[in-house]
């Protein structure tokens, strides 16, 4: 080869590799083709042998050795199997405890945003016969018994269960009706704010069975709209309680199969408390019953007799402020004592009970915060958490005695680690994240010895460099108030510190929350980095009331909601804007939810300080939010007037001066429409002008079809028309005909 072909190949790889290494981020890539999303790895269903793990691939329950990741066995495949009505898909299974058995999940709808009915049927592995659980209709929340011959479920807010052995099917309860009485499954209420659907828990004996009882019938009723290109549109009416209405009266059976009748649990006769949680002890016949008053700030965990329904105080709480709600309590196997989590000494940590309600010991300690607990491994006496303990942004996992004594770690790669462990804690999945790379997996053994990689994304991170991406920097900065707060920034690719760039704030803000980790951002990354690409300095700060940083840190909001989280905000905003390369004339700001709330709040209340806005379903008045929430925090508009008036945007259209974007799904039943109908009130009749989109039938999460990409595309199109007073910085280099080229919001790149 000669010198000058030689010398041409090196001149023409040298124009083409930026060429490939610089590629467009464009919103279709984000939102609808999938081009940056990164491979994940699904829960595992760990077997009892510690050492094995399934998945559900292709309607087949495929068995696989976790130290190798070879496949060992075909647990379950419904193309081999028939049963009346089942049609060989599979949406979902669970193992009986002693795994000889398979609980089977198929049609299922989605209800509300953790409720879904569904066909159950169960497979017998030894007999290899699949049987329908209830044939007559699809029924909710199936579980098998502890003892795997029986199997319970919710059918138009009825109790039954299934006798395996002789094939019959039991009703348990008579009296559900539609929007009046729930049996087994929880309302709207109680489902969206603590969190759970299956209202009822089986005995470790399988002899009875705890259930929920809900009545609703004098919870005020709301109703949305849906429009389905009919004549008509369709009316969703559910109850709905709002600040300061009535809630559904609780109460907790305890059904006795051999006597076949239901005892009723004496949780008191206050109708103004919750009861968030129940819970079997390894007794079958003791069930704890945690009652909670209205304000949520005092909590008792009873101790009920199966036989009677008599109860007793096991373990007493009060907060100055309210008590999150969790699911750690964990008997251990000696019956005499239990783990138990609070935030009793200011921070969350792990305390050892004896059955008696006395404190042993609290387990572990310090100016940190517990974040997830694993469990315990009782051979070994220890216990396995996750924390917060080296900063508020990072995560480590730890291991630690059930005296308190001997703390390692685990895991504490920087950044965030999280864990699946195995049944037997023989062995662990580690997940690591930083809020520069995508998720990893890795399988480690007891010692931390590194098994096996199943997933390291590297693909995503070739990408990254592929598309010229910039690192996400942690700052912090100190407010007037001399409150140290925390953020993330990320500045544009050919940042020049001798130029000035308008700010886009991301935020969400809300109680307990936490944007600013470092941990990977999801699918908006993609778009802050484009947003950067083309001419932004993008930023986000975590204002007080966020976690993280201990009770006094995220509490302090309490009653006022809104008020310091604005104030931090404005604060952060006239941090950004006094730094020499941006223009604190072109700063914006965008939230969903709360943080729609927030943005909103912010717009307004600081509308010398933001020049824009984007609210995604927002909420504009705290009396129009539900009970448990806004009360867990603001109590009711009687007790709390002030706080309600001072902090609820709706009261504050008249001060808009910038741009705003409201946004909201018609179909929300969570935050609902009427928030942003109201602002759109308010707004108008002070004579503000404003912009809104609205996606009917869509809920709160607002997804669907083209329905992200149409949103991001509106709001990438509102960030360029209200900052970009002057053209974003990635267009001032680049000529007419090519700035033409922009497509779904993005524009094209040198």
């Amino acid at each position: 080869m000669t010198r000058w072909l030689i010398a041409c190949l090196l001149v023409t790889s040298c124009l083409i590799a930026p060429l490939e290494a610089q590629r467009d981020i464009t919103l279709e890539d984000i939102w609808q083709r999938g081009t940056f999303s990164p491979r994940s790895v699904p829960g595992f269903n760990f077997l009892n042998d510690g050492r094995h793990y399934t998945r559900l691939e292709n309607n087949r329950v495929v068995q696989y050795d976790l130290t190798t990741g070879r496949q060992t066995g075909v647990l379950f495949d419904a193309a081999t199997v028939s049963a009346e009505g089942f049609s060989g898909n599979m949406d979902g299974y669970t193992f009986s405890a002693d795994e000889t058995k398979l609980l089977i999940k198929t049609g299922t709808e989605s209800i509300y945003r953790r409720s879904t009915r569904a066909y159950f049927y169960v497979y017998n592995r030894a007999t290899e016969v699949l049987t329908p659980v209830f044939p007559e209709g699809k029924h909710m929340h199936a579980t098998l018994d502890p003892t795997g011959t029986k199997v319970a479920f919710v059918y138009e807010n009825n109790m039954y269960y299934r006798d395996l052995n002789t094939g019959s099917v039991n009703r348990i309860t008579d009296d559900g009706e539609n929007n009046a009485i729930i049996n087994g499954s929880a309302d709207w209420v109680y489902e969206e704010e603590f969190g759970f659907t299956k209202a009822f828990q089986w005995a470790p004996d399988g002899q009875s069975l705890a259930f929920y009882r809900f009545d609703e019938s004098a919870v005020k009723e709301f109703t949305m709209t849906n429009y389905r290109n009919e004549l008509y549109p369709e009316y969703v009416t559910f109850k709905y309680p709002k600040v300061g209405e009535e809630n559904a009266t609780v109460q907790i059976y305890i059904h006795d199969l051999e006597a076949d009748k239901n005892v009723p649990v004496d949780v008191g006769e206050n109708p103004n408390q919750y009861i968030p949680r129940i819970k079997w002890t390894l007794d079958p016949g003791k069930l704890v019953v945690f009652r909670m008053n209205r304000w949520q700030n005092e909590l008792e965990l009873l101790l009920a007799e199966a036989k009677t329904g008599n109860t007793s105080v096991l373990l007493a709480e009060t907060n100055p402020y309210y008590i999150d709600m969790h699911d750690n309590l964990t008997f251990l196997e000696d019956g005499e004592r239990f783990i138990w989590t609070s935030e009793q000494d200011g921070w969350n940590h792990l305390y050892l009970y004896g059955m008696d309600g006395r404190l042993i010991r609290q387990i572990t300690e310090g100016e940190w915060e517990v974040t997830n607990f694993y469990g315990v491994d009782e051979v070994n006496n220890e216990v396995f958490f996750q924390a917060a303990a080296k900063s508020p942004l990072k995560r480590e996992i730890y291991r630690i005695g059930l005296d308190g004594s001997e703390k390692v770690a685990v895991a504490d790669q920087d950044g965030t680690n999280s864990a699946q462990f195995s049944s037997t804690y023989d062995y662990y999945v580690l997940t690591h994240t930083t809020i520069n790379t995508p998720s990893t997996y890795v399988v480690y053994d007891r010692s931390g010895k590194a098994i096996r990689t199943i997933e390291d994304n590297q693909d995503l991170a070739d990408r990254q460099k592929i598309y010229g991406v910039q690192p996400m920097e942690f700052f912090t900065f100190q407010t007037k108030d001399k409150v140290t707060l925390n953020g993330w920034m990320l500045k544009p690719d050919d940042f020049n510190p001798q130029q000035q760039y308008p700010v886009f704030m991301f935020l969400y803000g809300g109680p307990g929350s936490q944007q600013v980790t470092d941990s990977w951002k999801g699918d908006r990354y993609w778009w802050f980095q484009m947003l950067a690409d083309q001419g932004y300095v993008v930023a986000c700060v975590d204002n007080r009331g966020t976690g993280g940083r201990g009770q006094e840190f995220q509490k302090m909001t309490y009653l006022e909601l809104g008020k310091y989280e604005t104030i931090d905000q404005i604060e952060a905003a006239k941090y950004l804007g006094d730094l020499p390369y941006t223009d604190a004339s072109r700063i914006g700001i965008f939230g969903w939810s709360y943080g729609g709330y927030m943005s909103s709040l912010c717009l307004l209340k600081g509308n010398d300080v933001f020049k824009a806005a984007i609210a995604v379903a927002p909420v504009t008045n705290w009396r129009w939010y539900d009970t448990i929430y806004t009360e867990r925090y603001m109590r009711d508009e009687e007790e709390n007037p002030d706080g309600y008036a001072d902090n609820s945007p709706v009261n504050f259209a008249d001060r808009l001066k910038g741009d705003y974007l409201l946004v909201h799904g018609m179909g929300d039943d969570n935050v609902h429409f009427q928030h942003t109908a109201e602002m759109v009130n308010a707004l108008v009749d002070a004579n503000k002008q404003f912009e809104t989109y609205f996606y009917p039938n869509r809920n709160h999460g607002i997804y669907g079809g083209y329905t992200r990409l149409h949103l991001y595309t509106k709001m990438t199109d509102f960030i360029h028309r209200s900052l970009g007073k002057e053209m974003p910085n990635a267009m001032k280099k680049r000529p007419a005909a090519e700035n033409k080229a922009r497509q779904g919001g993005s524009f094209k790149k040198n």
